[in-house]
């Protein structure tokens, strides 16, 4: 089909839409990660193959889904379960550092007052009398 001439089938508005759909695709990070790297979870090294390929994800390391370089340095592979872990590995040090248990940092730790087993020797002397 010439590409000024507009489409006169229903078929030809399908593939159509559907070029067009996968040249935008192609076009965002995703895609383009996926052409640069290997198939391959980068922290459990787990291989993905067509049929499974939407359980890989793009992780940006410095967290800003705004930065796209075009090399893909920003950019690494993470089935969901290692990318879910990372950005709970990444939740949890945010509320750490809120909280003041950062390195170096010195916490006033309440102690537990509780003494469960304070009278236990005087219960077992008891039980064996």
């Amino acid at each position: 089909m010439p590409p000024n001439k507009p489409p006169t089938s229903r078929l030809d508005q399908v593939v159509a839409d559907a070029i067009r759909n996968r040249q935008s695709r192609e076009a965002g990070y995703r895609e383009q990660a996926l052409k640069i790297y290997p198939w391959i979870c980068g922290r459990c090294a787990r291989e993905f193959v067509r049929e499974n390929l939407q359980q890989l994800t793009v992780h940006h390391k410095d967290h800003n889904h705004d930065n796209n370089p075009t090399d893909g340095s920003n950019w690494e592979l993470l089935c969901l379960y290692c990318h879910d872990n990372e950005h709970s590995r990444e939740s949890d040090a945010e509320a750490a550092r809120q909280a003041g248990a950062g390195f170096g940092n010195k916490v006033e730790v309440s102690r537990a007052t509780a003494q469960p087993f304070a009278n236990l020797k005087d219960l077992l002397s008891k039980k064996q009398q």
